[in-house]
């Protein structure tokens, strides 16, 4: 039996969804359910992806089928393609299977000709259904001329207002029927003007292009981006559906709308939507016409409205969720024409879900499925006011690395962002890319804005502990520090010029746009909370290197610290001397006393952390970064350096000089620094060994463990060799001190060679984590940082769909951390493990972080609430 490419709505169900598409698939359950539906057929996403295998051409057996379920329309419909006494005309729509609102093609009035047109006004002669014919024929030609063969819209819009200057009128709807005839005319001869070629008369030439049309709008531009942001893989194709149109626009006594069974931007119980009489469905979202109120339809169409109350009720209670509706009355009939879940903002998600499970509608598991997760950051950060975005322009674009939105007037150094962030100006800190230097600067900045680096860039992944939004890697940046302006677009835009950011989407705008702060605080936000955690089985830490940040992160619900970075702690300005000082000694007497300088502070920090999280797990990573991101690079702060030390600048500038390493990130850093200078390591071991038994005396209630973290092991024997450093020193100090402190020492897996090796490491580690920036980087073998230059290409091009370090790539560097897991935890079954990259917010990766077993995940503190989020839907998926 032949494969079958084609089904009518009779013969799906929403079941189908892969295969149908959401639009098809829903089209079909109406239809199951007795509701009015014009009856079509679907052509499957199976279809699309031949389409693409075949060289963008659809197949002659396939066409031969959509041909024939053409006949069984015709037969269903009482109507034929192209017949002169009963011609049959049709709407072509795409259907992906994940809903994507806009993103692709829609084909309306399929069907018409001069000769079809003709005959309809000569079977009718009322002088308004010729009106309603020409107007139908000229936005055919114009809607197929511009989404089917990609002339644009805008040289039948200049003929539409020429006709309207010409007559004196406003609207489209004050046309007469002659105007609309001269039009659907002059749209012929712009189409054969700009193509060479006369418009198409055969419909079926007209429903193939259509098709295709609809099969090309998959891999148009603006779906590429929204696939990429919705992690829609491009595999899956879309669906095409084919039906018989239903006229809003055949007289006033019909109309067509959009309708959601409760408000998606509040989530009140009550229906929205908006209504137009005389109109065809694109009327309604072009803004052409200022639609009324759903309300209205109640006045106008009595019956039709109550049957549309009927209706909105039975699918609310079917598919059990808010329901986003698209219908046509015609001739006081009413024909739904679409419906799927509805797109929601956070807070509408959150009430939604609860109201249900109030309702009895869903269970508790349900309603949390229900949420998108990502969409919690919305409640999180600020966002642009809706209205001013829509009418502000996009400048420029970038990588989305921290979401919310910034606006204030653009500052290029750190210095400059602090003095007028004290002042209480709104800034806007611009930078070629940012350095540890620069963090000062990033907390009084309201955005941050990089020409350079990613999503793990040193600016994304500082934002986001900060809950700052950050634009980076925009390369169409020209950077003129020097001069202290930019340029961007074809303008330039100097200190003191205002700028928005948009840290979600990564869009970049001139001028202020006002913002809307963050309100996490509803009853129902907590709720949800509150059930993602009876449901989640793995924990959920925070990366912070600070008390603030600990704190945050606490307030949001986590429960540890799986990543403190110390080395963030270096860069206060009392701090940042004593570790130079420690960098350029020259023996190993001055190393320990500048060391000495910094235990304090480092203690302190500590105590902090571990106040702050209240008994929970607190990991803290040894100093990772190469050196020479300490050192100065600034003349002034060289010739004080040398000041300061007593020595000359010259020995400091070779100093500087030998840190330089052609490869840094694959340098001398992480372990390799403890390995070279163990006195490091035993300080960071005494911080942390003191700051906890401090903190245990202060509250003996607790019980503090911790976790003291070696990164960039490759070698058992390396690891070992720190960890005899640590394991001596905190003895040492547990025993004189007089109290008992457990402690534990474990590892990053940063490396593909520790994970291969996993199960020699497990023997000494009680613990692991995955470091999946540098293992995605390692394994890749492309620098995060410069990754930003060629990766649009390898979108471009379907290499990869998404950022390998924004999601986690689980054929590759999911199988190392699988493998790293069962050969740690069968070496050793008390070893525990989690993952503290970036993609610990991230849900996908989490959903495969719980697969594989891990014990936590760990991220940026305004992605906890994400994550416990996303580690509960896991759980419930798994339990499936």
């Amino acid at each position: 039996m032949a494969h079958k490419y084609v089904y009518l709505f009779t013969e799906g169900n929403a079941s189908m969804r892969n295969l149908l598409g959401g639009k098809g698939a829903n089209l079909a359950e109406m239809t199951n359910i007795g509701l009015p539906v014009p009856q079509g057929f679907t052509i499957t996403t199976e279809a699309c992806t031949r389409y693409y295998e075949d060289g963008r051409k659809i197949a002659d057996d396939i066409m031969e089928e959509i041909m024939q379920y053409v006949e069984t329309m015709e037969k269903l419909n009482g109507k034929k393609f192209g017949d002169l006494e009963n011609p049959l005309l049709v709407s072509v729509r795409s259907g992906a299977r994940a809903s994507m609102p806009g993103m692709m093609d829609t084909i309306l009035n399929l069907g018409l000709n001069d000769d079809v047109v003709a005959a309809m006004i000569k079977g009718n002669p009322d002088p308004k259904f010729e009106r309603f014919v020409y107007d139908c024929y000229r936005r055919f030609i114009q809607m197929f001329s511009d989404v089917v063969m990609e002339v644009g819209k805008k040289h039948f819009e200049k003929l539409i207002d020429i006709m309207k200057d010409k007559k004196g009128v406003t609207y489209d709807t004050e046309l007469s029927a002659d105007d609309l005839k001269d039009l659907a005319q002059q749209f012929k001869a712009e189409y054969k003007n700009q193509l060479g070629s006369d418009f198409p008369s055969d419909p079926k030439v007209q429903l193939y292009e259509a098709i295709r049309a609809v099969f090309r709008s998959w891999d148009n531009p603006r779906a590429n981006v929204y696939r990429m942001d919705h992690d829609i893989p491009y595999s899956w194709g879309t669906a095409v559906n084919v039906m018989p149109m239903v006229f809003g626009n055949l007289n006033d006594n019909s109309g067509t709308g959009v309708a959601f069974t409760r408000n998606p931007a509040t989530g009140e119980k009550v229906l929205m939507g908006e209504f137009l009489t005389n109109a065809q469905g694109e009327d309604v979202v072009a803004g052409v016409r200022t639609p009324m109120n759903i309300t209205e339809m109640e006045r106008l169409f009595p019956e039709a409205y109550k049957q549309f109350v009927d209706v909105c009720n039975i699918l609310e209670n079917h598919y059990r969720d808010m329901q986003d509706m698209e219908f046509t009355v015609e001739n006081g009939k009413l024909y739904m024409l679409q419906c799927r879940s509805g797109k929601r903002t956070a807070a509408a998600a959150i009430k939604i879900a609860c109201d249900l499970i109030d309702e009895g509608m869903i269970t508790e598991e349900e309603a949390l499925m229900q949420i998108d997760a990502k969409s919690l950051d919305m409640l999180l950060h600020p966002t642009f006011n809706r209205h001013r975005l829509e009418r502000a322009e996009v400048i420029g674009h970038g990588i989305a690395a921290s979401p919310g939105a910034a606006a204030g007037a653009i500052v290029f150094t750190a210095e400059d962002a602090v003095k007028r962030g004290k002042n209480g100006e709104k800034v806007v800190l611009v930078r070629l890319e940012t350095s540890p230097e620069d963090i000062e600067g990033m907390k009084f900045a309201q955005g941050i804005l990089t020409v350079r680096g990613g999503q793990t860039s040193h600016a994304a992944v500082v934002a986001r502990g900060m809950g700052t939004c950050c634009v980076s890697g925009c390369g169409d940046i020209k950077m003129d520090e020097e001069n202290k302006c930019f340029t961007l677009a074809g303008e330039v835009f100097r200190e003191g010029d205002f700028i928005s950011l948009d840290g979600s989407t990564g869009n970049i705008y001139a001028g202020l746009i006002p913002t809307v702060p963050a309100d996490p605080n509803s009853g129902y936000f907590g709720r949800v909370m509150d059930l993602a955690d009876k449901y989640k089985t793995m924990g959920v830490r925070t990366n912070a290197d600070t008390p603030h940040d600990a704190d945050q992160a606490a307030s949001f619900g986590a429960t540890g610290i799986g990543l403190c970075r110390t080395e963030h702690m270096f860069f206060d300005g009392e701090r940042i001397g004593a570790f130079r000082e420690m960098i350029c000694s020259e023996t190993l007497e001055e190393r320990e006393a500048a060391l000495a300088k910094i235990e304090p502070m480092q203690q302190s920090d500590f105590e902090g952390l571990f106040e702050a999280m209240h008994g929970y797990p607190v990991t803290i990573r040894f100093l990772d970064p190469p050196l020479h991101e300490f050192v100065p690079t600034d003349e002034a702060d060289i010739r004080a350096l040398a000041k300061a030390q007593g020595k000359t600048v010259a020995y400091i500038k070779q100093v500087i000089a030998d840190l330089h390493e052609f490869n840094p990130m694959m340098g001398h850093r992480g372990v390799r620094l403890a390995v070279t200078y163990p006195e490091i390591a035993a300080m960071q071991t005494r911080a942390i060994i003191k700051a906890a038994i401090n903190v245990q005396k202060e509250h003996p209630d607790w019980n503090l463990v911790p976790e003291i973290m070696i990164p960039l092991i490759g070698e058992l024997k390396e690891y070992r060799f720190v960890k005899d450093v640590v394991v001596k020193t905190a003895d040492e100090i547990i025993a004189a001190s007089g109290i008992e402190l457990k402690y534990e020492v474990g590892t990053m897996i940063e490396i593909p060679r520790a994970a291969l090796t996993a199960d020699e490491i497990a023997k000494e580690a009680d613990f692991f984590c995955f470091g999946t920036n540098d293992l995605t980087q390692m394994t890749f073998g492309f620098s995060r940082d410069d990754a930003g230059k060629f990766l649009p290409s390898y979108y471009q091009n379907k290499i990869y769909e998404s950022d390998p370090f924004s999601r986690l790539d689980v054929i590759g560097v999911g199988r190392l951390i699988k493998m790293a897991v069962d050969l740690g935890k069968g070496a050793n079954p008390k070893l525990h493990c989690g993952i503290c990259g970036e993609h610990g917010g991230d849900p996908s990766s989490i959903e495969f972080c719980n697969e594989v077993g891990l014990d936590y995940v760990s991220c940026s503190p305004f992605r906890v609430p994400i994550a416990r989020l996303a580690a509960a839907q896991a759980a419930i998926k798994a339990k499936k």
